[in-house]
This record gives C-alpha cells, sequence and structure tokens, in this order.
C-alpha cells in the first residue's frame, strides 16, 4: 500500500480511504464471526485490528507516528475497530433473522 501513494504524490486521501474500507477491512474481518461473540477471548484479535487501523489512518493522512490515534481516525472517518465489529455482527444477526424457517440453515441453527 506504500507504493501507491505518499504524502506528495500517488493516490489521494479520499481514495486511500476508500481501499482501506472496502479491500483491507473486508480481507481483514473475513470470518470474524469465528471469534467475535459473547464470551470469547477476543482481546488479542481485537489489539491487533486497532494497530492495524491505526497504521491505515497514519497512512491515508500522511501524519506522523506519534499523532494521537483517535484523532487521526476521526478525521479520515474511520468508526472505533470494536464498535465496526459490534455494527457487522448486528447485521448478521439480523440476515439470520429473516431466513425462510424452510431453510435448510434453519435446521443447522435451532440445534
Amino acid at each position: 500500500m506504500k507504493m501507491l501513494g505518499n504524502s506528495s504524490r500517488g493516490l489521494l486521501s479520499i481514495q486511500k480511504q476508500l481501499l482501506y474500507r472496502t479491500c483491507v477491512l473486508s480481507i481483514a474481518l473475513y470470518g470474524f464471526q469465528l471469534w467475535f461473540f459473547k464470551g470469547a477471548p477476543t482481546v488479542k484479535n481485537i489489539t491487533e485490528l486497532k494497530k492495524m487501523q491505526q497504521r491505515a489512518a497514519l497512512w491515508i493522512t500522511g501524519a506522523f507516528q506519534t499523532s494521537p490515534s483517535k484523532g487521526i481516525e476521526a478525521i479520515v472517518g474511520l468508526i472505533p475497530i470494536t464498535l465496526y465489529l459490534c455494527k457487522l455482527n448486528g447485521r448478521h444477526y439480523l440476515h439470520y433473522a429473516f431466513i425462510p424457517s424452510s431453510h435448510v440453515i434453519n435446521s443447522l441453527l435451532d440445534s
């Protein structure tokens, strides 16, 4: 990603943000339902995701490494990764709630 843009040339910051949201987050959070549920030990995974998001926010803005991560993420427009995981988790619960009762997956979810 560093080859795609730096502070003087390359991708614009809005393009970097779009790349991060569409590609990087979707790859990093693929299968998060396997480890992000109530009662699961998620501290290590969330810590790694927070570091990833901080590095991405610094790359998008071109800010220094000593900049406050929460402030840079707010400037970029990224929500905290824990809230993003909760949002995705809620969407998946809604998705499962609207599966027809005759669907094969419902027999697996009931057990």
